[in-house]
């Protein structure tokens, strides 16, 4: 373990610009994203880029933040004031508090513990809990997490390495990446990896097959999520429901398997490497719904934020939008739907991290990291107006159920012209994306609509395994008229129901 303390006098030095910034900035720009939602933008010190790579909350109900170019803040949510905790980290992009003055944070080459020793709200302590993966100075290796499960293993994700970045001509790994054109690889361990780090500090692989894994989250039933994004070996971004030992599609991270002597995974036949790997639980459709999803985060707020305790929230980089995911386990299996949540309405693009505040409202951390999106973080409340919106999709053994927040006009939810559905899928290659293939309309042959009004069972004509069943629902209407809010869901069909 690597430990460093810095001087008062030192830090007082190194933070001589930053820590101008703790002052009282007020909240600007409310808006009203619906009816049940508001959103504020929140104000940004002056000087700071603000690309929020990481978001939590401590114990106290302060916001801890870090940002691209290595500042790790506090925000007062009472008193609107930020405050400088670390400064010097490299591209963070995961936070984990421990206490009131002790976070972990992880960074390009190593997770950080970072603490604040003599209580004046400044890191001055700065420990290497691990650093055992390999880092090729690729500018696509980023790594994130942490998220810990119910026995305190920690999780983190690590990025496959980008052949369109000229970084380094030699040989690393199995692979030269100038001969790579347009793919990703792993030029060092354990690059397109899930690690598990123990209580007793053992870091060890736990699941590969990862393209850029931004973002997990673990549920009250200790199930680990892992958002992914579409590019080679991936035909649309995807969440995996990942286990240990599992292969999730991106072959180049196989090459760091315990005993891998196959030479360069990529260049399997893909019929091998297709049998060989789990599905996602739910697919994002690309264009659609999601172009690069983000962090997921769990409500668990009891309906502090409206009806959908229990389900996940996702942000995309590329749009302005928020999606919501319903999973559902089947024959064992997860899969589920995803839709969105917010759409525009006075939310920025770069939805690169979310997080719960105690109060139940959730934070926005924005970021562009050079592509597209925007810089700077927002606050989503719900006002206590329940929206009208598609509660939850599950499978059927003829088709789906759609169980709605309120009650839904009878005439226009029994209609089965107002359930316009078409499947397709992705194909599974070496190549950027995919189009979607077989795209068929899918016939509704029945709508039965229950007794209390939210639940409507609906039969379609074909229902096949291996596809997304993409929904769009015009015309429906709560009893009292009010329009659905969001009219596309999509479904990943990995099981049928019996």
């Amino acid at each position: 373990m690597t430990i460093f303390k810095i001087s008062n006098i030192a830090l007082g030095a190194l933070l001589f610009t930053s820590i101008s910034w703790s002052v009282v900035y007020g909240q600007t720009s409310l808006q009203s994203a619906t009816p049940a939602y508001k959103i504020e933008t929140i104000d940004i010190p002056e000087g700071l880029s603000a690309e929020t790579g990481a978001m939590q909350f401590m114990p106290d109900g302060r916001l801890i933040a870090c940002f691209h170019r290595g500042e790790v803040m506090t925000y007062n949510v009472t008193t609107k004031q930020w405050k400088i905790f670390a400064t010097g980290v490299h591209d963070p992009l995961g936070i984990l508090p421990i206490s009131n003055t002790e976070i972990l944070l992880i960074q390009r080459p190593e997770l950080t513990r970072i603490k604040d020793t003599n209580g004046d709200g400044v890191a001055d302590e700065y420990l290497t809990v691990t650093d055992k993966y390999g880092l090729s100075g690729n500018y696509h290796e980023f790594a994130f997490g942490p998220v810990k499960d119910k026995d305190g293993n920690l999780f983190i994700s690590l990025n496959t390495a980008s052949g369109l970045a000229g970084v380094s001509k030699e040989p690393r790994g199995w692979v030269d990446s100038s001969q790579l054109k347009n793919r990703m690889f792993s030029a060092a361990p354990y690059r397109g990896w899930v690690m598990k780090l123990t209580p007793d500090g053992k870091l060890t692989p736990y699941a590969s097959g990862f393209r850029s894994p931004n973002g997990l989250v673990i549920d009250p039933n200790n199930n680990l999520f892992v958002t992914d994004n579409q590019g080679d070996w991936l035909g649309t971004s995807a969440m995996y429901h990942v286990k240990e030992g599992k292969f999730y599609g991106h072959p180049a991270s196989l090459t760091w398997s315990k005993g891998w002597n196959r030479g360069n995974p990529t260049a399997l036949p893909v019929a091998e490497l297709d049998k060989m790997r789990t599905k996602a639980a739910v697919l994002f459709p690309n264009g659609p719904m999601a172009n690069s999803p983000a962090q997921p985060v769990l409500d668990l707020t009891n309906g502090k934020f409206g009806p959908f305790t229990g389900q996940i929230f996702v942000g995309d980089m590329n749009r302005s939008r928020l999606m919501r995911v319903m999973l559902e386990e089947v024959n064992g299996v997860m899969q589920g739907a995803v839709a969105p949540f917010i759409d525009d309405q006075g939310l920025r693009k770069g939805n690169n991290r979310l997080v719960f505040a105690p109060d139940g409202s959730l934070w926005v951390g924005q970021n562009d990291h050079g592509w597209a999106g925007d810089k700077g973080i927002q606050h989503i409340t719900y006002t206590g107006s329940i929206p009208i919106d598609v509660y939850k999709m599950t499978i059927t053994p003829k088709g789906f159920d759609l169980t709605f927040t309120q009650p839904v006009n009878s005439e226009t939810a029994s209609n089965p012209l107002s359930y316009s559905f078409k499947h397709y899928y992705y194909e599974y290659h070496a190549a950027y994306g995919s189009n979607q293939f077989d795209v068929t309309p899918i016939k509704v042959t029945n709508v039965t609509l229950s007794a209390d009004k939210k639940t409507v069972s609906i039969s379609l004509e074909q229902l096949k395994a291996g596809y997304i069943y993409e929904l769009n629902l015009t015309g429906i209407t709560a009893q009292n008229g009010t329009p659905l809010q969001n009219k596309l869901i999509c479904y990943t069909v990995n099981q049928l129901k019996n």
